[in-house]
């Protein structure tokens, strides 16, 4: 049994029980059982040491997965057909016009690649692929950038953005390459990316690399936010390496040598605002509408083409998809970090995990990024920097729009504020487990928001011991050993608060105790991703990856420590783990 020093406890969902996802464990035993691997004698003899999960926890039936990473097909003809292509050559920093994508090839990492994580619920749920091959050279190598799937013609995104409320000309994708499309067997089209792999045209003066450390980030809030229940693109795999990557990590002018790693992400679609600036602000403008007319068709289908309001109704729909997206990472306490209009996505998705935070303390001035000085992207400002994006998108917009249609453009965005506000409220009241709908219900919540930023008590822990607390319990203020209720409720002011809670929820009829709280836990989760967590999870994977990368640690070693082809005892084993 694993006690809660022993593992980095990440758990990545919003209901009560855990939901089938790739964590990093940190066994810190050195009985042999608890690094024993049910799947070792089963891995290939030419495999790469892993980090990877030994063991999953579900009953997958894997009769219909992929066996052979040679079956799986990406396809790049779909984008390559709809738009014109960059036609110059090379990986080269360069000015681009005139196209949507320019053809680039990865860059693979140097030394020895590892497995760090790899998400089972991407690789069997979207990619069709049997975990086992994951422990596969072929597998490492692909998902590194180093070797391309059939039919995949790597490509690099062009588009521009406002970054902290300011126009920055060309931007693109500067350290990431687009695979191509999978469908999958569900009829999923997913768009498969590398993160970290090599430059690009758009690299500036970027080495097109990522590190570690961003990368074990990105890869855990990716799957943390999708089991959350939040839009978001998805994390598949985490490769590391031993090649150097030179990094100013606080813009303070100290730089230090960090190792290379690449994350294989996927998204139904990688197109952002910024996507649209760049080709409005670049007079391209019946390339917009190309580019407006594929969005539509492939990814807004309730949309008719046909309609003279077609792009009207698209920007509604997009601003009603952000206002509700803001109000999904309000409601967890997720602070993006970066919100430009090139991480804004068209279809209102979680999209590029830079600085992000989830808050711990509550406070709407929460700001994860310590370069945004002035706190432009605080927790509580989001909604209003949606708000900005918006306004941005329409000039995007307005070249293909008639003037009475930029008029009702308007009109949609005078509605996003109000939009935004009723699906935070409706979102807090479901925290609460508040039926119905009452005058006071938004006094109620804003007036338990101030006795939490007062008191400094933890977001997550609040609402989630408010979940499984009785009201009994409550009315009596007795919450044994739940210490966020305990910092809350010594706020002066907390008892009137909690008079006004338990007397809305007497007037809930035929709505028990256990009903509400079975409410309560399904949007309540007990676990985000932490600081610590993610930082704990970083510092174990350097340790561990430092130590297999040392000379002297060999196989014979490791085989003489009783690990063949795993780090020795001493390195104490990072492994990934499925919870259920």
């Amino acid at each position: 049994m694993w006690s809660p020093n022993q593992m980095l406890v990440l758990a990545l969902v919003a209901a009560s029980s855990f939901t089938s996802v790739h964590v990093l464990e940190f066994c810190q035993s050195t009985d042999r059982d608890c690094h024993s691997d049910d799947n070792h004698d089963n891995m290939a003899s030419n495999s790469q040491p892993s980090l990877h999960t030994v063991k999953s926890r579900w009953n997958v039936s894997v009769s219909n997965l992929i066996k052979d990473l040679e079956q799986l097909k990406v396809s790049s003809k779909k984008l390559i057909e709809a738009f014109p292509i960059d036609e110059v050559n090379g990986n080269f920093a360069r000015s681009v016009k005139n196209c949507i994508f320019s053809k680039s090839i990865p860059t693979p990492l140097r030394g020895p690649l590892r497995l760090a994580a790899a998400s089972k619920d991407v690789i069997e749920g979207i990619l069709d692929l049997d975990v086992a091959l994951t422990h596969t050279n072929d597998f490492l190598h692909f998902a590194s950038g180093d070797k391309l799937l059939s039919g995949s013609v790597p490509l690099a995104h062009r588009y521009g953005g406002h970054q902290f409320g300011y126009w920055a000309g060309q931007l693109g994708d500067g350290r990431a390459h687009s695979l191509g499309q999978y469908t999958n067997r569900k009829g999923e089209v997913w768009e498969l990316q590398l993160k970290g792999s090599g430059k690009t045209p758009y690299s500036r003066s970027g080495d097109g690399r990522a590190v570690i450390r961003s990368s074990v980030r990105e890869f855990l809030c990716s799957e943390a936010m999708h089991f959350l229940g939040i839009p978001t693109s998805r994390a598949a795999s985490l490769i590391v390496s031993d090649e150097p990557v030179i990094r100013d990590t606080f813009y303070n002018g100290n730089v230090k040598t960090e190792k290379g790693a690449v994350v294989l992400r996927l998204a139904k679609s990688w197109f952002r605002i910024g996507s649209l600036e760049i080709l409005s602000r670049s007079g391209e403008i019946d390339l917009l509408r190309k580019l407006l007319n594929f969005v539509i068709d492939e990814h807004f289908s309730s949309i008719n083409s046909d309609d003279p309001d077609t792009y009207l109704v698209f920007y509604s729909t997009v601003v009603n998809e952000t206002a509700n997206l803001i109000a999904q990472w309000m409601s967890v306490g997720f602070a993006h970090g970066v919100c430009n209009t090139d991480n804004f996505s068209l279809l209102s998705i979680t999209i590029d995990y830079g600085p992000f935070g989830f808050m711990e303390a509550y406070d709407p001035g929460f700001v994860p990024n310590t370069s945004d000085d002035e706190g432009r992207y605080s927790v509580g400002a989001q909604a209003n920097v949606g708000l900005f994006n918006l306004e941005k998108l329409l000039n995007a917009l307005s070249p293909v729009l008639s003037k009475h249609q930029q008029n009702q453009a308007q009109s949609i965005l005078k509605g996003y504020t109000n939009i935004n506000q009723m699906r935070i409220h409706q979102h807090f009241k479901a925290k609460l487990g508040l039926l119905g709908e009452e005058e006071d219900d938004g006094y109620l919540i804003a007036f338990l928001l101030k006795m939490m930023e007062d008191t400094q008590s933890d977001f997550t822990m609040t609402f989630r011991q408010l979940s499984e607390v009785s009201a009994q319990q409550l009315h009596n203020r007795k919450f044994p050993q739940m210490w966020a209720l305990e910092d809350l409720s010594s706020h002066k002011l907390f008892s009137d608060w909690l008079s006004m809670f338990l007397l809305r929820l007497s007037r809930q009829l035929n709505d028990s105790d256990l009903q509400r709280q079975h409410r309560m836990k399904n949007v309540n989760p007990r676990y985000v991703l932490r600081n610590w967590m993610a930082e704990s999870a970083i510092s174990k994977m350097e340790l561990l990856h430092h130590i297999l990368s040392h000379p002297y640690v060999t196989q014979e070693t490791a085989e003489e420590l009783g690990y063949a082809a795993r780090p020795p005892l001493w390195a104490k084993r990072l492994k990934v783990s499925c919870s259920s």
